[in-house]
């Protein structure tokens, strides 16, 4: 696999000093599962690692087996969710990712027979889960390799900054679509690498 894609993404010559200087990296290293991964995604919304960190294990200890299971997190009050460090907002969010996954019955579900943009629709229908947190369960709970994350401001960032566009607004996303067509079908991957360029590889 590693051969493949990075055979692959040095046909382009920019992406080529990338995949020269930097590690290739697998992805979904440590999902815990779809569910689980929404849970932490939008715990971790707006706040450092550290603090996520330590917010995340207060919630989770509220739980039997720190299993935050989708009844037992409905069972839940606001106020008692709140006292783990959590907004009230987040807090409802995470009720919400509950009970769509308890409705829906979504536990145990193989996402194999949807393909990308079905998942986004679908789970973006849950008040508080948007497009970018898709993506990142795509890319890193469901191990898409053909994800691109235009929303990530990172990505913006790098690709602006190494193919020197000098757009705006709609037409800069465009040219970044258009950039990445390129990728195709390792588009993770190759954010992957502009991710590791802009921590400074």
């Amino acid at each position: 696999m590693q051969t493949t894609v990075t055979r692959h993404l040095s046909q382009d010559p920019v992406l080529k000093n990338l995949v020269d200087k930097i590690t290739f990296r697998e992805l979904s290293i440590n999902s815990k599962g779809v569910y689980l991964d929404l849970l932490g995604s939008i715990i971790s919304q707006q706040l450092s690692t550290k603090v996520a960190n330590v917010i995340a294990g207060r919630f989770r200890a509220l739980f039997p087996n720190d299993n935050p299971q989708p009844r037992l997190l409905l069972e839940k009050d606001i106020d008692t969710l709140r006292s783990a460090g959590l907004s009230r907002q987040k807090a409802a969010y995470l009720q919400n990712v509950a009970d769509f996954f308890q409705r829906e019955n979504l536990l145990e579900k193989d996402w194999s027979d949807m393909d990308n943009d079905e998942i986004i629709r679908y789970l973006t229908q849950i008040k508080g889960v948007g497009k970018w947190t898709v993506e990142m369960i795509l890319m890193f709970s469901l191990s898409r390799p053909d994800v691109l994350p235009l929303d990530d401001l990172g990505i913006r960032m790098a690709i602006a900054e190494l193919y020197n566009l000098s757009e705006t607004g709609k037409a800069m996303h465009q040219r970044m679509t258009e950039v990445a067509e390129a990728w195709q079908p390792y588009r993770s991957y190759a954010c992957l690498y502009l991710w590791r360029h802009k921590d400074g590889g």
